[in-house]
């Protein structure tokens, strides 16, 4: 009888990819984790459970295989772990670094609620297609059959570029507009390097490109070329924007030198990352070194801001956030890794106002939680009277993103929006009210996960070609 590759999680611990010292990854912008081995890969995966109800695979946005790629993978059929991996996921590699494991999958795993610690999936994951990748395993796509069919994206993000390999590899002709120099979106601009090297995201860019995809960049829909021009020019056409309109923060002095936002911040890094000549970085607007910095926010683009700045060579770092630890919204892993590279948070803290201008400090008042809300949360309340002024030479706000106006920008009145100014859209599958347009990830969420965009892109990818379809057996008639 065979010997059982599975279900070895009593005898085999949890083990994670080593992660780099915090005083050596605060030198640079290198991803933090190093790859698994092959032995180790195929250790870890050993440990799933094989369950007969995957947990794991129901609270993933996408459904991925989980435990059949993990089997793959602990019985050393790597290529076959690809196929199963890719056949449900766009960008295995991104999610495996980027996906918040710890809420989704590996946060849902039956041999962690059985106390035995989760199966690495996120890692086993990255490694996968990461192989996948070095071997030659990733090729271009090669539709079976082209077809005259045409579809314009708007907006090279995650949800977007989902969508574009889905129709391309259905040999449907797939046109990208997008407002940046590189296509990828947040994944290029937002995201840091040691989260999310550039070369994992340019290369699936490369490939798509290769593949038949056509990008047309630095392309301001509104300016540029209108909403209707790319209509006219299309069979369908998926909005895939994002939101990219940050919370503004009011109070005494929010208008002085010094108060940055934090998409401006993280893409200036980026860019340099990149080699681009990036002015506001030079003059040190946008640009951490030496400085006392703030940033004010508890999700992860907030923890983005505070480990970049860290390795930007900032004096201090600390981050402000009105409720506790326990009640934050960022990765509680990235707080982790936050706080091992030298960030120091003040939990139950706001602001209320600016010291200076340009910006010398915070005003902040502190806070406790209060009777919980209609969603069951705490709401944090002022303490009065315990009001200091934290000194900061450059804070940075990171308090979320909202929708642009769409309707507004583009001289469309009839895209419909939600009172938050989300395009109004079906869920599964992005159709909007305009006949032939549809809409998908945050665009139409509000600010959410890329692998959540990623499902958007897919699903509506395959509404898309019903329509399609739809409309070649009419014309065939």
């Amino acid at each position: 009888m065979a010997k059982q590759p599975m279900l070895k999680f009593v005898k085999v611990q949890r083990d994670m990819p080593t992660k780099r010292d915090a005083e050596q990854r605060r030198a640079d912008f290198h991803e933090i984790y190093a790859e698994y081995a092959d032995a180790k890969a195929q250790e870890q995966s050993s440990r799933c459970s094989q369950c007969g109800v995957p947990y794991c695979q129901s609270h993933c946005p996408l459904h991925n295989n989980i435990p059949d790629w993990l089997r793959l993978t602990a019985e050393g059929r790597l290529q076959e772990a690809y196929e199963v991996s890719q056949a449900t996921n766009t960008f295995p590699e991104i999610c495996g670094r980027i996906c918040p494991q710890d809420r989704l999958c590996e946060g849902n795993c039956v041999i962690e609620k059985s106390g035995h610690g989760t199966v690495t999936i996120g890692a086993v994951e990255k490694y996968i297609t990461d192989t996948a990748w070095d071997e030659g395993w990733v090729k271009p796509i090669t539709p079976a059959q082209e077809r005259k069919e045409s579809v314009g994206i708007i907006g090279a993000g995650p949800g977007g570029l989902a969508a574009a390999d889905v129709l391309r590899r259905q040999g449907v002709q797939v046109t990208v507009y997008d407002r940046y120099d590189r296509a990828g979106g947040l994944m290029t601009y937002g995201i840091p390097g040691f989260k999310l090297e550039k070369p994992v995201v340019m290369r699936r860019n490369e490939q798509l490109e290769l593949g038949g995809v056509r990008f047309v960049l630095n392309c301001n829909v509104g300016d540029d070329m209108s909403f209707e021009d790319i209509r006219d020019q299309h069979d369908a056409v998926i909005i895939a924007t994002g939101v990219y309109k940050s919370r503004d923060l009011g109070g005494p002095g929010s208008g002085a030198d010094g108060i940055v936002r934090a998409l401006d911040y993280l893409t200036a890094s980026n860019r340099k990352s990149f080699g681009d000549a990036v002015p506001e970085f030079e003059s040190g607007e946008l640009n951490a070194e030496g400085k006392k910095v703030v940033v004010i926010g508890g999700g992860d683009t907030a923890m983005d801001c505070v480990r970049t700045a860290i390795r930007q060579g900032a004096e201090s770092v600390k981050c402000l956030y009105r409720r506790d630890r326990a009640n934050m919204p960022g990765s509680q892993r990235e707080v982790q890794n936050a706080e091992e590279e030298g960030v120091q948070f003040e939990w139950l803290t706001a602001p209320k106002g600016f010291a200076g201008d340009p910006v010398t400090g915070v005003m902040v008042q502190r806070m406790r939680l209060g009777l919980p809300d209609a969603t069951g949360r705490q709401m944090p309340e002022i303490i009065e009277g315990s009001d200091y002024v934290e000194p900061a030479d450059l804070v940075i706000k990171a308090l979320g993103f909202e929708p642009e106006e769409l309707p507004t920008l583009w001289g469309v009145p009839e895209l419909e929006v939600t009172r938050w100014g989300t395009v109004k859209a079906e869920f599964t599958t992005g159709a909007t009210a305009l006949p032939g347009v549809y809409a998908v990830g945050d665009i139409v969420r509000g600010a959410s996960l890329v692998v959540w965009a990623i499902r958007d892109g897919r699903d509506c990818a395959d509404a898309v070609m019903h329509q399609l379809n739809g409309a070649t057996a009419v014309a065939a008639e």
